[in-house]
């Protein structure tokens, strides 16, 4: 069982997740930030990864420690549930249209995390978030995860839908990736024999 449950307590943040990487995409998410728990379910129904998230955090400041901490305890669950990565197909990618945007997302479960960010907004806020944290969110996840992610917004001008569908872009390109490869399914999918690091 590809599970795992994270709770993470900080003097900002009080969260947990469980997460199954191998659902039918069921979710349930209150993190205290709307617009945060509408992309969060995206995430999880289109992955196909259940998905249970509850946050409590300094949201009487701002929404960033709190959209922060969720993509870390996200991403260590994450990372938790794929153990040694053994049998997964570790590379996905996405081009999800929605209306008149397109989103273009690429990854690699390599154990060695990093975030290329080619997304802009012309509005500071969608509802009461900052746009500036869904960066702050794919940066905490990427990193906690294990995961080299490149998200590209190709063009759209609706700042909802060039959000949701980096969101949607992420879901498809992380249920590609981390399925089990039937041909390999015992084996880590590296020519070093494991995933991450320096080795």
């Amino acid at each position: 069982m590809r599970t795992a449950t994270i709770a993470r307590k900080t003097k900002e943040t009080e969260i947990s997740v469980t997460i199954d990487l191998d659902g039918t995409g069921q979710y349930q998410v209150s993190t205290g930030v709307g617009f945060l728990d509408h992309m969060l379910e995206q995430l999880s129904r289109h992955s196909l990864i259940d998905l249970t998230v509850t946050a409590k955090g300094d949201t009487h400041i701002d929404f960033h420690h709190t959209t922060e901490d969720v993509g870390i305890a996200i991403g260590e669950a994450f990372t938790k549930a794929l153990g040694d990565r053994k049998g997964i197909r570790r590379y996905g990618d996405a081009l999800i249209p929605m209306d008149e945007t397109l989103t273009r997302v690429a990854l690699d479960c390599s154990n060695r995390p990093y975030l290329i960010w080619k997304v802009k907004f012309t509005r500071d806020k969608l509802g009461e978030m900052d746009t500036e944290l869904f960066k702050e969110w794919f940066q905490a996840f990427a990193q906690a995860g294990g995961i080299t992610l490149h998200v590209e917004n190709l063009y759209g001008e609706n700042n909802h839908h060039i959000v949701e569908s980096s969101y949607k872009a992420l879901a498809r390109a992380l249920r590609a990736a981390i399925e089990i490869d039937p041909r390999a399914a015992a084996a880590v999918p590296s020519t070093k024999g494991v995933l991450g690091g320096t080795l």
